[in-house]
């Protein structure tokens, strides 16, 4: 079963979002960020630094993400905020495109379904209220923010996404003798880590055995 990301007062969501949008962003989103400059203080604090990692809003160390900064522009800030629920909440949005679209009972009853969770469970209901403060927030309208493969800090939104390197010219062989021009198209599967170092290798290894100029 999934786990699903929720805090125990959800309403510090909305304090959350409302603080970021108006604060300078730090270097780093840690606990003293929250408590100070959000102003969040004690264990929901310390559970809503690990909130805005788990929907998109900072990398593992810590580093605002590009949903972030998108999200403190006032005119990209809705589309952030629908990415944040993509990212954060993406095993719902697996079983249906529309969770944001769902009633609260609906919505509830696909929590319990990917959870396993009771259904007068009391983190049903956290995750519930979680999800419905930051689609307060969200334009569902335009498409969700993308976010580049070359950002160490936003490297764990590739997670579970297919890449495809299309349409790649065949390295032309030795002893080819006509002039035959053929294409192709490379589906990667992205293997599940937040290690920028392990998606470096790979297309490093792609460029240099399947998209080089020719064989040594």
């Amino acid at each position: 079963m999934a786990s699903l990301p929720y805090v125990t007062a959800p309403g510090n969501v909305t304090k959350a979002l409302n603080g970021i949008a108006a604060a300078a962003t730090p270097d780093r989103i840690s606990q003293d960020f929250v408590k100070e400059i959000l102003k969040i203080p004690s264990g929901s604090g310390n559970q809503m630094a690990a909130y805005l990692k788990k929907i998109g809003m900072a990398g593992t160390d810590g580093t605002p993400t590009a949903i972030y900064k998108k999200y403190r522009n006032p005119a990209t800030r809705g589309e952030a905020a629908a990415a944040m629920l993509r990212h954060g909440y993406a095993e719902l949005y697996r079983r249906n495109e529309y969770v944001h679209e769902l009633t609260e009972t609906k919505l509830k009853g696909l929590i319990i379904e990917v959870t396993g969770q009771e259904h007068d469970s009391a983190t049903v209901t956290y995750t519930a209220s979680c999800i419905k403060n930051i689609k307060a927030f969200a334009d569902f309208s335009s498409p969700g923010v993308k976010v580049g493969a070359g950002d160490n800090n936003d490297a764990e939104t590739m997670r579970g996404q297919v890449s495809t390197v299309g349409h790649a010219p065949l390295p032309p062989s030795q002893n080819q003798g006509v002039g035959l021009n053929l294409g192709y198209t490379i589906n990667l599967n992205l293997p599940a880590t937040s290690d920028i170092s392990v998606f470096n290798a790979i297309f490093k290894s792609l460029k240099e055995n399947l998209l080089g100029d020719g064989n040594e």
